[in-house]
């Protein structure tokens, strides 16, 4: 996986279960909103860093409580003091992995370098896979710029991921999620609320975000609740044009592709993912005791 669990659906701490699929986030700094409802800017990473901390769903932590944990550790004490000036923040923390995760691009992308000139960088299945996104598939409706998405939201009209409904704690975060974010019938509901939890909108129910295609193919399985689990499986999904439920983008009709020209499409979508981005994990340093009333 390219920085993302490789989960259909995602687990929290302590032992938390949700009910959206985890996007990479690798090449998060490029975006413009971030989670499937679209909730917070990617422009304000630090902020997105706190609330994967602090939120329920996620790691449940208390700001204060992670700075004396940090503060437990005097080479993370000596580190803040070099870089910063200053002992251990809430607020150094998270500038500390927002510098990180911006850090995480692609690199080396085939496509990238087939656009730069290099024609040998793509197969041919994939330059017909090209053309096939462009025109008769309609990818690029959707996913254009060079993020390859439109960063707006629809709806493919998919069922709920069964699993969601199965689980009990899945389903109690799921109730308790949209209870949180004001969705006045969340006891009610069996869908992803999607953009509606941030707008109150009736139009914009179950409408999510449409997720960059960088790194496409590292990052399975797919859609905001992680059903599909391949790329064949989302291309043969779009060929058979989109999922049941009324709330489906008018634009999704069925495209008559043929298997030659899912399987091309498939290649092309596999040049959109660069070298692995592998980073070594560091061992990292042991709590010491603080006396009372230390600096």
């Amino acid at each position: 996986m390219e920085w993302a669990d490789g989960l259909a659906l995602s687990k929290g701490y302590p032992g938390t279960r949700y009910f959206r699929n985890t996007p990479t986030v690798v090449n998060a700094a490029f975006g413009r909103l971030m989670y499937w409802d679209g909730r917070l800017p990617s422009s304000d990473l630090p902020t997105l860093v706190r609330d994967h901390i602090s939120e329920a769903h996620f790691m449940q932590a208390d700001g204060r409580l992670v700075i004396e944990r940090m503060r437990q550790v005097p080479e993370y004490e000596r580190q803040f003091n070099s870089t910063f000036g200053g002992e251990p923040t809430y607020g150094r923390i998270l500038n500390s992995v927002a510098a990180f995760v911006t850090s995480l691009q692609s690199q080396d992308v085939p496509f990238d370098q087939f656009l730069a000139g290099s024609e040998e960088a793509i197969s041919d299945s994939a330059k017909r896979g090209l053309e096939l996104f462009k025109g008769k598939a309609g990818c690029i409706q959707c996913h254009d710029g060079a993020m390859l998405s439109d960063e707006k939201f629809h709806s493919l009209g998919l069922e709920a991921n069964p699993t969601i409904f199965k689980d009990p704690l899945r389903h109690i975060t799921f109730r308790r999620f949209f209870r949180t974010l004001g969705v006045a019938d969340y006891a009610m509901i069996r869908n992803d609320a999607g953009l509606y939890c941030v707008t109150k909108a009736k139009h914009d129910r179950e409408l999510v975000r449409t997720p960059t295609l960088r790194e496409v193919s590292r990052t399975a399985p797919y859609m905001h609740d992680g059903q599909l689990p391949t790329l064949k499986s989302v291309v043969s999904f779009y060929n058979a044009g989109g999922g049941p439920r009324a709330s489906k983008d008018a634009r999704l009709k069925p495209l008559g592709l043929s298997d030659v020209e899912q399987a091309d499409l498939v290649e092309f979508l596999k040049t959109l993912s660069g070298k692995p981005i592998n980073v070594v994990r560091p061992e990292l340093p042991k709590y010491q005791l603080r006396k009372l009333g230390e600096n």
